[in-house]
């Protein structure tokens, strides 16, 4: 005769203690990425935020560099521009921006085409397109400022040999000028860049389409805008969105050749953020325009971020 089993008894529930033994204290995987990026962040918050933070504070105080202590002037910093030169900056900045961006991009498109069309040379040459950018902002600064010089520079030696102008150009020294020379200036330093980031694109580009239009009968120009044109528009709109977001904060190239002048027909929000600070001593109404400026950049970054996902996306 048989006996019945006894009933099996269930074991009573573990404690929060015992899980946690059982698991030998294990980290779960969000505590543990946020142990891993800690020393990240907080190197981030003490040289990024708080910076920023406090200069966005400061625009809201008359603050002097030369005396002790501030006063809260509230919006008055940020009126003083608005009121004033804000938009004559703006659109000198836009100025230099947008000639500085797209002289530099036909240059260097028309290079890239060149380069990619098979040319003799076209390693030694492109090594040698790339001198003007290796060199430091400040050294091409000084090498044009020789160049533009109104006494001895060569820029107005071989206009004068060649009969173009009858007496020397004060280039860096007259208002109509001074910014075709600063423009000038960042174009022969920012174009190589330009050129090995198209030259890059024009090669992704399948040759398979370039012959099928060639046999349908279609020229250089047709084959361009046909085939090439939409196979490099994305590199092309973002090699422009950075540089121009980059010109938009540049400043030693115009620091060096003009200092803002002559007039202020050369200030850009660089410029005029330095002078205020570190020449006229007001720093709160310096970081009241660096702030105005931060917005600005914020929205092209914003409209870099959308071409990118876009660009992500297709």
């Amino acid at each position: 005769m048989s006996t019945a089993a006894p009933p099996h008894k269930a074991a009573p529930p573990r404690t929060a203690a015992e899980r946690r033994g059982r698991s030998g204290g294990r980290l779960s995987n969000g505590a543990f990425a946020l142990l891993l990026t800690a020393p990240g962040l907080a190197l981030f918050a003490t040289i990024i935020i708080y910076p920023l933070i406090s200069a966005l504070f400061t625009g809201f105080f008359k603050q002097d560099l030369r005396l002790p202590g501030r006063e809260f002037v509230g919006l008055e910093n940020f009126a003083h521009w608005l009121d004033g030169d804000f938009l004559t900056i703006l659109k000198q900045t836009m100025i230099f921006t947008v000639g500085a961006t797209i002289f530099p991009f036909v240059i260097g498109f028309a290079l890239a085409l060149a380069l990619n069309s098979g040319l003799k040379g076209s390693g030694f040459l492109r090594g040698l397109f790339l001198f003007p950018w290796v060199i430091p902002g400040v050294v091409v600064s000084f090498l044009w400022m020789w160049i533009f010089n109104a006494n001895y520079g060569v820029l107005n030696g071989i206009l004068m040999k060649a009969g173009i102008i009858e007496e020397s150009i004060s280039w860096l020294g007259q208002p109509g000028t001074a910014m075709l020379a600063v423009i000038i200036t960042k174009t022969w330093a920012s174009f190589p860049w330009m050129m090995v980031m198209l030259l890059a694109g024009l090669q992704t580009v399948p040759k398979e389409l370039h012959e099928a239009a060639a046999m349908d009968g279609a020229g250089a120009v047709r084959r361009f805008f046909a085939v090439t044109w939409p196979q490099v528009r994305g590199v092309a709109s973002i090699v422009l969105l950075l540089e121009f977001i980059w010109n938009f904060q540049h400043f030693d190239t115009i620091y060096v050749l003009t200092g803002g002048g002559p007039a202020g027909s050369t200030e850009t929000f660089a410029t005029a953020v330095y002078q205020t600070a570190f020449k006229g001593f007001d720093i709160g109404r310096a970081t009241a325009l660096g702030g105005l400026w931060m917005l600005l950049l914020l929205l092209l970054v914003v409209v870099y971020i959308r071409i990118t996902e876009r660009k992500g996306d297709a």
